[in-house]
């Protein structure tokens, strides 16, 4: 009787993996059974709140393609933030307002392809989401289905962005609040100006932020505040802060991946890397210096040598090749082929000498 169990179960038992597989419900969730929190796991909701719970701080950065969501999660980043800052950064926009919605699935398919670890989370691009709350939460819904997102994040301040929040979140999609310096607001705003620096503007800030909590936002970003206004705002608040330019008081921080590894060294771009960024890192300078030597290199034919023409063709078959030319009246490709081969001959006889 066993052994007619057993095949009868295997085959629905080889099914049933293979749907856990294709998957992209956590493991950790009712169905799979209780399993402890560790480096190799997904970044749930529940899992922020756990150490939002602890005091743990929570880290962010942005992401854009598939290489920088891959060292996000090697570095074990909690979010990856897919933002709508791809316009300056990657796009060369002046502001974050001209990316479209379609420019942002892109960028959210390929974060997806390359973080399996971080919450991945998707900014609604301006002009998607404002008319009204259908709109938003149609485009909320293509962020997670067509663009492979855990969650949106959208910025908030004006009522109707309030209000596009709450409809966001009824329809079962998680959002993160945005606060203070909001970029797609820049128009309304007068550029990209600090916020909260006098009494109306601060209490503007955690008014703003309370409100995005009431309607059901899991996190509030705060960005370009004084920190104590960024202070004030996460004591008040049941839910995590992550902090821009907002000082060390926050749940947390994030971070825009080329101005932290100091990856814009162009004059150019001097205008995008913010003045609270630190960048730990000064890549854009390696970058440059990789770039300039590999011009060197082919320009003064250094570049490709033996060791980097690594297809090999035995010397019966060069002259098989070399004379089936000649049949063909090539006798120029001819000489070139054997003049080649011997360099190439020559090269590696140097190189394993050394």
């Amino acid at each position: 009787m066993s052994t007619l169990i057993n095949k009868l179960t295997k085959p629905l038992t080889k099914h049933i993996s293979y749907i856990r597989c294709m998957s992209n419900v956590p493991e950790n969730t009712v169905y799979g059974g209780p399993k402890p929190q560790n480096h190799e796991q997904r970044v749930t909701l529940t899992s922020l709140k756990t150490k939002h719970k602890k005091g743990e701080p929570i880290t962010m950065v942005t992401a854009y393609d598939y290489p920088s969501a891959v060292h996000l999660d090697s570095a074990g980043i909690d979010i990856a933030l897919v933002g709508d800052s791809a316009a300056m950064v990657v796009h060369g926009h002046d502001t974050t307002l001209p990316i479209t919605l379609e420019e942002m699935l892109v960028h959210c398919r390929a974060v997806a392809r390359g973080a399996k670890r971080p919450l991945l989370v998707g900014d609604l691009a301006f002009g998607t989401y404002e008319s009204s709350s259908q709109q938003a939460v149609d485009t909320a819904v293509r962020v997670l289905k067509e663009g492979g997102m855990d969650a949106i994040k959208l910025e908030g301040g004006s009522p109707s962005r309030i209000s596009a929040a709450k409809h966001i979140v009824e329809a079962g999609i998680a959002v993160m609040g945005h606060v203070g310096l909001t970029p797609q607001a820049i128009s309304v705003l007068g550029g990209f100006r600090p916020q909260g620096k006098n009494v109306l503007s601060a209490d503007k800030v955690v008014e703003t932020a309370l409100a995005l909590q009431e309607v059901g936002c899991f996190s509030v970003v705060l960005e370009c505040v004084p920190a104590p206004v960024a202070a004030a705002a996460t004591s008040v608040l049941r839910i995590p802060t992550i902090g821009i330019g907002a000082g060390p008081f926050c749940s947390g921080q994030v971070l825009v991946y080329h101005d932290l590894l100091g990856m814009m060294q162009h004059p150019h771009h001097a205008k995008v890397t913010p003045k609270f960024c630190k960048q730990f890192a000064q890549v854009g300078e390696v970058i440059n210096k990789a770039l300039s030597e590999y011009k060197q290199e082919v320009e003064n034919r250094s570049f490709p040598g033996a060791v980097h023409s690594p297809y090999k063709i035995n010397n019966v078959e060069v002259d098989g090749f070399l004379k089936e030319l000649q049949k063909m009246g090539l006798d120029k490709a001819a000489a070139a082929a054997a003049e080649a081969a011997e360099n190439i001959e020559a090269g590696n006889k140097i190189r394993t000498a050394n």
